[in-house]
C-alpha cells in the first residue's frame, strides 16, 4: 500500500512537473493530480527538490540497468550502440512526460546534476561499449572512447530537446529514424577502415 501510495504521488509529480513546470507548480499542484491529501506528499517526500530528485535517480537507474545488460550482451559494437540508442529515445514514446520533465527540470538544475552520479557512470558505460569495440577491431583506434561516448549521448540528448520542445516532428516513425540515424552516422564514424 505504501510502494502503490508513493508510485501515486511519483507519477502525479511527472504529471504536474511536466505541465506546469518544476519551478512554478506547488507541493498541493501534486497532491491534487494525485487525489490525495497535501499532507501525505510529505509523509513520503521531504520536499518538492526530493520528488524530483527521485524521478531523476528511478529514471536513471533504469536506464543505467538497461545499458549494462546491452554492453553485457557481447553483442557487435554497431548492435550496442543500436540498442542503447533505442532505449534512450523509445523513452520518448513510453512517457514523453517523464522526458520533459528531465529535459526541461534536471537540466536547468545543476546542484541535481552535481549530486548525482548516474550520469556519469551513463558516460562510462557508453565508453565501456567504444572500447571493446576497440579492442575487438571492430571500431577505430584512433579514437578516444570518452569523447566518443559524450558525441553519442550528445546526439541523443538533443534529439529529445528537439522533440520536448516540438522543434522536431516525434510520432513513432520518427522515433525510429532517429535511432537508426545515431546509430548508423556514430558507428560509420568510428568503424575501422
Amino acid at each position: 500500500m505504501q510502494k502503490e501510495k508513493r508510485r501515486l504521488i511519483l507519477r502525479a509529480a511527472i504529471r504536474v512537473f511536466a505541465e506546469k513546470g518544476y519551478h512554478t507548480c506547488r507541493v498541493q499542484d501534486v497532491a491534487s493530480e494525485a487525489g490525495v491529501a497535501y499532507g501525505l506528499v510529505y509523509h513520503y517526500f521531504s520536499s518538492k527538490e526530493e520528488l524530483l530528485e527521485t524521478i531523476f535517480r528511478r529514471t536513471w537507474t533504469r536506464m543505467l540497468e538497461a545499458v549494462q545488460e546491452v554492453e553485457l550482451s557481447g553483442a557487435p559494437a554497431r548492435e550496442q550502440l543500436a540498442q542503447v540508442a533505442h532505449i534512450v529515445l523509445s523513452a520518448w514514446q513510453a512517457d514523453p512526460d517523464l522526458v520533459r520533465v528531465l529535459v526541461r527540470e534536471v537540466a536547468r538544475s545543476p546542484q541535481l546534476q552535481q549530486e548525482i552520479d548516474e550520469i556519469q557512470q551513463a558516460f562510462a558505460a557508453l565508453e565501456r561499449i567504444v572500447v571493446q569495440g576497440q579492442e575487438t577491431g571492430e571500431l577505430r583506434q584512433d579514437l578516444n572512447p570518452r569523447l566518443a561516448a559524450w558525441i553519442l549521448y550528445g546526439a541523443l540528448e538533443e534529439i529529445l530537446t528537439g522533440w520536448v520542445y516540438e522543434r522536431l516532428p516525434a510520432g513513432e516513425a520518427e522515433v525510429e529514424e532517429a535511432e537508426r540515424a545515431v546509430a548508423d552516422l556514430l558507428y560509420s564514424g568510428l568503424v575501422a577502415r
